[in-house]
């Protein structure tokens, strides 16, 4: 779709304004005196709205309205009860109903799978398992009669979200080793998407160096590894998502470096699947402080944190997924750093050791920027 931005009319930006609106997040124009303002302009105040949902539902918040945000918006305009929910393997429904769902099956101790507002196959079946518990018809549609006996049941699981407990409960019982590990590696832009340049070297190559070099140390250490595409690829977001899914990884690496205007910005940062009030991946938010951790320890760069985000490339993954940011080309400091192989190398060790440690028990894990493990150089 075409990125609505300030000064942007037509349709489109009607039905996002409607959608604000509905949100509360936009006033309605006053009626002045020339009649009532058009209400299919992308004014300032459009922007600041935008900007405003986008930093509540974890996106990147530009103040534009591109596929993302617009997708958020739409799912944003249904309430449970709504409509009637059912699984379609083709077409899954989404939206913020789909999302309470979720929520109310895991309060209730029902394994419904992220609750990400996405109706897949395992919502379905948590789904079926609550109907089949309290005597309704067991066929995995959230009609009138499952929407009521879902509001009349209080929350039955105390100490702790389920759905995080047996996140945490299946890493331990996995293991410490890494043999047999899928771990898919994602090495961000590619293709006509260069990323930004920093002199004659782009942030595509780079982040493709970069994954090279972290798929030989986890190889070495026994996982199978995956890159989503080659030196020269540059597959679409769907398609990366789709090929962590169909491999079933265990884990999922997207590798960035950023830019930014601001002669200020520099550091690392990581992300995780997380909506910022509750629902997020329990494991992904370990993993990401880990790597991040570890890459900081290791190389002295600036610590940015770590963030929960509902980017599609985290919320579309079936297991664990980050994005770690790796510096910043656009700041003098940071591309000095990056464009040594040197450096590159010594974030590789880090993802080998934040991976490793990730699978550790809690009497095992060494302390942060230690943990050595030979493989090849």
């Amino acid at each position: 779709m075409e990125i609505l931005v300030p000064g942007s009319t037509g349709p489109a930006v009607a039905d996002v304004r409607a959608v604000l609106h509905g949100l509360g997040l936009l006033q309605p124009e006053p009626t002045g005196a020339t009649g009532d303002a058009a209400p299919d302009v992308f004014d300032d105040a459009t922007s600041l709205a935008v900007r405003h949902f986008q930093q509540v539902r974890g996106l990147s918040v530009d103040g534009r309205v591109g596929e993302e945000t617009y997708r958020a918006l739409t799912e944003a305009r249904w309430s449970l009860g709504d409509r009637v929910l059912r699984f379609d393997p083709e077409r899954p429904m989404r939206g913020d109903d789909v999302a309470v769902l979720q929520e109310r099956l895991l309060e209730l101790g029902y394994d419904a799978g992220r609750a990400d507002g996405i109706l897949g196959s395992e919502t379905e079946a948590g789904l079926r398992a609550f109907q089949r518990d309290y005597g309704l018809t067991v066929d995995g549609t959230c009609g009138p009669g499952t929407m009521r006996a879902l509001k009349q049941l209080g929350r039955r699981v105390t100490g702790g979200r389920p759905q995080l407990l047996r996140q945490s409960a299946h890493l331990v019982d996995s293991g410490p080793h890494l043999i047999g590990r899928v771990i898919v590696i994602d090495p961000g832009h590619g293709g006509e998407d260069t990323g930004y340049t920093a002199g004659e070297t782009t942030e595509a190559d780079l982040v493709f160096d970069l994954a090279s070099r972290i798929e030989g140390r986890l190889a070495a250490a026994g996982a199978t590894v995956y890159l989503t595409r080659g030196r020269r690829g540059g597959p679409a977001l769907a398609e990366r998502t789709a090929f962590a899914n169909d491999a079933r990884a265990d884990l999922f690496v997207s590798l960035h470096m950023e830019a930014h205007d601001s002669r200020h910005a520099r550091g690392v940062a990581s992300y995780y699947y997380g909506t910022g009030s509750g629902a997020s991946s329990t494991v992904g938010e370990e993993f990401a402080n880990l790597l991040r951790r570890e890459v900081i320890a290791r190389t002295g760069m600036l610590d940015c944190g770590s963030h929960a985000k509902t980017w599609d490339l985290l919320r579309l993954t079936r297991m664990p997924s980050i994005r770690i940011d790796c510096g910043y080309l656009s700041h003098p400091v940071d591309r000095l750093l990056l464009l040594d192989a040197r450096l590159r190398s010594t974030i590789a060790s880090s993802v080998l050791a934040a991976v490793q440690r990730l699978f550790l028990p809690a009497d095992a894990d060494p302390p942060t920027g230690t943990y050595q493990l030979r493989t090849p150089a």
